[in-house]
């Protein structure tokens, strides 16, 4: 029981980093000159805790207010070409395996017409949604924004079930339509393993003709992953289910509501991740030191956040992990258009009038070439109004969401994508209603 020993740690961990004196030295040598009391503690509990991950819970989106160009908006302070418009966070909708959030601009008048919010699918690869905080500040920019919010397993209780890849479909595809409930389409997008549930929930949705969404935009998703396999594929394909239930599975201890219930620790997760990829953990680490050591704390406090996003993991209930590995790895269900949900066949073919665009980054060593792309033709859009397939260049998986390629080449391209598909609605809604009072003239 690993698990029991490791909870007992960061517990332990918690307690040491709460009892540090606000006079406590730094852990490395800083100029006298602008450590201000309290601070250098701060800057080594926070260090403690991320490193032993011990978080009670994730850091909050906290996103009160954002810059924007448009117009529209009720300004609080403005700020070069744009305005600092506030931003309200409330909570949709609720399932045992998360939540779906909105986040709200303030605005006097509605937005114009035809501009439709986002629904961003995070993916439930390891870290909480809030990783994902810059993504959704930047999508706030111009839209209304929603974001699913993944429950940690230790935190669920056994009696809400196992909680298999089907649940998070089937969530999806409610949240759809909770999202659409509130008086306009979506555009769904998706990242990274989440774009494999998202597929499927829309596809879903499209063969009941109840297509709450207005497009579909999937990043870095391993859809298929039989095409140029990274070392991740690699390392799942070799590796069966009773290998990975022995050796990542463990249970629960209590006190925690998920008592009992098998998972995928975070804590393995990270250490996972962190070995995988080295090098995005010590550039966020290098980041905050350098710019605590130079006394920007402005820059330490940012690059702080990122930092503790960054290392705020949760625990994937067993069945849901072993799920991904069989369904994504072992037997490419979804490509090969075998995969059932809750007794339904998932046919992607039916979303072949959805407006589709997929975005790869040319140097992602966790989705490999060509594994997002391939959707087009499953979902067999090549007579589909608006779409397409971007390829980003010096771009690697995280680059899609964060950082400057995500701000200055991917979602640029996203917004083009979903202008263009609220045109084309805007012009088949246009010509409809000159149909329709043709008609009645004729009559």
């Amino acid at each position: 029981m690993w698990y029991a020993l490791i909870d007992a740690q960061r517990r332990m961990t918690r307690a040491m980093a709460e009892r540090l004196p606000e006079e406590c030295a730094c852990p490395l040598a800083a100029p006298a000159s602008w450590v201000v009391p309290g601070e250098a503690a701060s800057a080594f509990r926070h260090w403690l805790l991320r490193s032993a991950c011990a978080f009670e819970q994730a850091p909050p989106f906290a996103i009160d207010a954002v810059t924007s160009d448009v117009t529209s908006t009720v300004p609080s302070a403005v700020t070069g070409d744009g305005c600092r418009i506030r931003v309200d966070e409330s909570v949709v909708d609720t399932l045992p395996v998360g939540t779906l959030r909105k986040f709200t601009r303030k605005r006097i008048a509605p937005e114009p017409p035809g501009k439709w919010p986002v629904m961003l699918c995070s993916p439930l690869a390891g870290h909480h949604a809030v990783m994902m905080r810059e993504t959704v500040e930047t999508l706030l920019e111009h839209r209304d924004v929603y974001i699913t919010d993944w429950a940690d397993a230790r935190d669920v209780p056994p009696e809400a079930g196992p909680l298999p890849l089907d649940d998070y479909v089937l969530a999806l595809g409610r949240f759809m339509r909770t999202a659409r409930a509130h008086g306009t389409p979506v555009h769904v997008m998706a990242v990274c393993q989440a774009t494999v549930p998202a597929l499927a929930a829309a596809a879903l949705l499209a063969s009941s003709q109840d297509a709450p969404f207005a497009s579909v935009a999937l990043l870095g998703g391993p859809i298929d992953t039989r095409l140029h396999p990274t070392l991740i594929d690699r390392f799942a394909r070799s590796h069966t289910l009773d290998w990975f239930r022995t050796n990542a599975i463990d249970a629960v201890p209590a006190p925690y509501r998920g008592a009992g219930r098998r998972v995928y620790p975070g804590f393995v997760q990270q250490a996972a991740i962190n070995a995988a990829h080295p090098e995005r953990h010590l550039c966020l680490e290098g980041r905050y030191w350098a710019s605590w050591l130079a006394g920007d704390m402005s820059g330490a406090l940012k690059a702080l956040r990122s930092l503790n996003e960054y290392a705020a993991v949760l625990d994937m209930a067993e069945c849901y992990f072993l799920d991904i590995i069989r369904v994504v790895f072992h037997e490419h269900l979804l490509p090969r258009q075998t995969w059932s949900v809750a007794g339904r066949r998932v046919t992607t073919d039916a979303l072949r009038d959805t407006p589709l665009c997929t975005i790869e980054g040319a140097d992602d060593d966790i989705a490999g070439e060509g594994q997002t792309h391939c959707a087009h033709e499953l979902c067999d859009t090549s007579h589909a109004r608006v779409g397409g397939k971007i390829t980003v260049p010096h771009c690697n998986h995280y680059d899609l969401f964060t950082g400057e390629r995500w701000r200055d080449v991917v979602h640029p391209g996203l917004c083009d994508f979903w202008r263009e598909v609220e045109n084309v609605a805007s012009a088949i809604l246009r010509r409809r209603r000159e149909t329709r009072r043709a008609d009645r003239r004729e009559a």
